[in-house]
């Protein structure tokens, strides 16, 4: 008789999840010894996926959506059963908020960076000094040959300070609640250092392989999909489609040991798990404390993690006095403004929002601004008041206000990481034989990004299994 070998999963948000999710099905259609345990130190699963229904409001407290063009979570969707709950999102202008006032996003922008020239000649985010320096870009050499550097400084050497930070950088830094000129480059867009080893001018190279766009008749189809219910719609099946018995929640791993065959995991409630294999999904600074033996993990302990809070509002439609056709704004970093970036989530998923009201949710916490987290919720709600007042008029208190604040939870992929991991990664494959490290703090925040190391994962400790 096969003896049954044991996978633990520590972490029980979309990237422990989704490996949870393919390794069962993996054991079932292969007939394979093994079973799956999933271990999550907080009360619920999915991590930052977290939706509110609240009045007939659907409020999303963490990411609202993915991208459609990124099949990992696509796919995941289809598998669940999940294809006829997907929406996409409504479309319309976005603006930028440039020296207290709301701009028009250029037309032709890729992530910032512009693709068509006119635009961006008529823009009024520019003055004519930073158009001339953001030219500058089709006669510059290409950089040199380097391992990485920060993304603000290879945005900053092709286009000047005032592209970057009137348009490149609240967009980009937005994504990952980051401070540009901090960030990697090769861990977050190489594809924008390939354009430039290639094709000397990173416009030119864009306008050389960017998919021509189709002209179409009437709207063009949103870019982010998310669920009739909301985004936990996908948190809630795997869950259910999980065999009997896979999670404990409130169980926090301590410590992880080493012994002759497999691992001993020994958890906050005192108990023991034995694993011959583990997938660890939890955040990375957890795992210098779990493996406190090995000092190569001590290296997570300088790789920060901002913290950001979300303010969702709804209100009566008749309380905004300037209503703006369009799906929000970003905040350039040169305003005085504290939220970041404000999505008019009743114009961007109308099914969130019952008819005649409104739902805002803006943003707060830029690495220069992290106290402001930790204000009350009534401080918080006044700040992010205080500034849309200053936007669109809204002078009426909200019929309800929810802020979600999560601590740590972006991690920082400062210049250096991808190298920083690998070794990281080889050293436990030297010393941990068995244990795969995966999530948002290694290879991509998002939620395709993170059910595709997910799936990685699987796969890996599969090839391990069967060796």
């Amino acid at each position: 008789m096969t003896e049954m070998k044991k996978i633990v999963i520590v972490g029980g948000g979309i990237t422990g999840l989704s490996s949870a999710y393919y390794l069962q099905k993996e054991i079932k259609e292969n007939d394979l010894p093994y079973e799956v345990k999933l271990v999550e130190a907080g009360n619920r699963l999915g991590g930052k996926i977290k939706t509110m229904k609240r009045d007939g409001f659907t409020i999303e407290q963490g990411p609202d959506s993915f991208l459609a063009r990124k099949q990992p979570a696509v796919k995941l969707a289809k598998e669940l059963g999940l294809s006829d709950q997907l929406v996409r999102n409504g479309t319309g202008q976005s603006y930028i908020l440039v020296n207290n006032k709301l701009h028009k996003m250029p037309a032709g922008a890729f992530m910032g960076i512009p693709t068509q020239v006119r635009p961006f000649l008529f823009s009024r985010i520019f003055s004519l000094q930073g158009k001339l320096r953001a030219g500058s870009d089709f006669v510059l050499p290409k950089g040199k040959k380097v391992s990485d550097q920060s993304l603000g400084g290879f945005f900053r050497h092709r286009f000047g300070n005032e592209l970057v930070e009137n348009l490149i950088e609240p967009l980009l830094s937005g994504i990952y609640a980051g401070d540009i000129d901090d960030m990697s480059l090769m861990a977050t867009f190489p594809n924008f250092y390939q354009l430039e080893q290639e094709h000397r001018s990173l416009v030119k190279g864009l306008q050389k392989t960017m998919p021509k766009q189709k002209k179409t008749k009437g709207k063009k189809p949103g870019m982010f999909f998310s669920f009739k219910d909301g985004l936990e719609t996908l948190v809630d099946k795997i869950e259910q489609d999980l065999d009997e018995g896979t999670v404990e929640l409130n169980t926090a791993v301590d410590h992880v040991e080493k012994k002759d065959h497999g691992y001993h995991l020994l958890l906050s409630n005192g108990k023991v798990e034995k694993a011959d294999a583990v997938i660890m999904a939890a955040p990375h600074y957890c795992l210098a404390k779990m493996f406190s033996q090995y000092d190569f993990f001590k290296v997570f302990n300088d790789v920060p993690a901002t913290s950001v809070a979300n303010v969702a509002m709804a209100f009566d439609k008749s309380a905004i006095k300037r209503d703006i056709d369009g799906t929000g704004f970003v905040v350039s970093r040169n305003s005085n403004f504290r939220i970041t970036a404000c999505t008019w989530t009743h114009k961007k998923w109308p099914a969130t929002t019952p008819v005649g009201k409104a739902l805002i949710r803006c943003y707060v916490g830029r690495p220069s601004d992290q106290s402001v987290v930790d204000l009350t919720d009534e401080e918080i709600k006044e700040i992010v008041l205080d500034d849309l007042n200053k936007t669109m008029n809204i002078t009426a208190e909200p019929e309800f206000s929810v802020i979600s604040r999560w601590k740590n939870a972006m991690p920082q992929y400062t210049v250096g990481h991808k190298e920083r991991i690998a070794k990281v990664r080889n050293k436990a494959n030297e010393q941990l034989p068995g244990v795969f490290l995966t999530g948002s703090s290694f290879e991509g925040i998002g939620v395709p990004d993170c059910i595709d190391q997910g799936e990685k994962a699987v796969a890996d400790v599969l090839e391990f299994l069967n060796d």
